[in-house]
């Protein structure tokens, strides 16, 4: 196969994704490149070479179209690195950015795209992506016959790369990039938390079972004595509106790893456990015996969270 081809706007996911990249190119011969856009671009490409990538694309004259995202120019200028890299595989970050991007270069190059995925692995000599299927019910495995490959990954499927000894490239690329049809007229931040759950190794997970907003301080005060953060299901969140949007955990929201998970009034739906599934260990609490939580729990307690969960964060204080 070809060159593997790297790239996320958030480099964090982008060394998870060098991390598999590393491991497939070991088995196939690949190697594995990566490219960078944005701001910071000379030191974040450092970054990718100091974690075994061999060589980084960065903008070279045409530079100005991709300091701020856009679908249209990032896709045009990928599609450049991929035709000049000879890559075969691309491996992009399935954030949403990132899901749109996939699906606008894979049509560039003729590609075959596959979103949300959750592993990859190599199969008589074929690369064999998995992916959650019927709203989490199932895992589905899905190859790609077209030449080319365009793949999203879901944040926090994979370890991120090392960083080992730099021995690679850096690239400047110039770009051809027509004018993009839509003009930005205003940019204005999202009034949001700066926390990412995603990152936390403690979570402190709340659903309906928790019975109202004014119980919220409860899990804040369990998750404080654990160090960790309060994380919520999509009932929780879009219907009740408990908890910031940011903080939504599952199929519809954030994919976490944590250390340690506990799961106050948390029913236990495919949907929000596709979100903690990964977790080194769950806690559950919760007053309904047969409460699908407890199938995947490596502890339980059945019992009131509203006497369980303040006689566990005065134990931990």
């Amino acid at each position: 196969m070809g060159q593997i081809l790297i790239f996320s706007e958030n480099d964090n996911t982008g060394f998870e994704l060098v991390g598999k990249g590393l491991e497939i190119g070991s088995a196939t011969g690949a190697a594995v490149a990566a490219a960078v856009f944005g701001t910071d671009v000379a030191d974040r490409a450092n970054e990718y070479l100091n974690r075994g990538v061999k060589k980084v694309y960065i903008p070279g004259a045409g530079k100005e179209a991709l300091e701020t995202f856009d679908a249209a120019a990032y896709a045009e200028a990928l599609a450049q690195i991929t035709a000049k890299a000879e890559a075969t595989l691309v491996m992009m970050g399935c954030t949403r950015r990132g899901k749109e991007l996939a699906g606008r270069l894979a049509e560039k190059l003729g590609a075959g795209c596959v979103n949300d995925v959750n592993g990859v692995r190599l199969e008589d000599g074929r690369i064999v992506y998995s992916r959650y299927a019927l709203g989490g019910m199932t895992v589905c495995s899905q190859t790609v016959v077209a030449p080319v490959a365009v793949v999203s990954v879901m944040p926090a499927t994979f370890e991120q790369a090392p960083k080992v000894m730099p021995g690679g490239d850096c690239v400047a690329v110039d770009f051809s990039i027509k004018p993009v049809r839509v003009r930005l007229v205003e940019r204005q931040a999202k009034t949001t938390e700066s926390v990412d759950i995603a990152e936390a190794k403690t979570l402190v997970c709340v659903g309906m079972g928790l019975g109202g907003v004014e119980k919220v301080a409860l899990a804040e005060e369990l998750a404080k004595a654990l160090g960790g953060e309060v994380g919520g299901s999509k009932p929780v969140i879009t219907d009740q509106k408990w908890l910031p949007e940011a903080r939504m955990i599952g199929l519809s929201g954030k994919k976490c790893k944590p250390q340690l998970t506990v799961c106050l009034g948390v029913s236990g739906q495919v949907q929000f456990m596709v979100g903690i599934r990964e977790a080194k260990t769950i806690v559950a609490v919760n007053t309904d015996e047969n409460a699908t939580i407890f199938q995947y729990a490596d502890y339980g307690i059945v019992g009131d969270l509203n006497e369980v969960a303040p006689k566990l964060a005065a134990l931990l204080k």
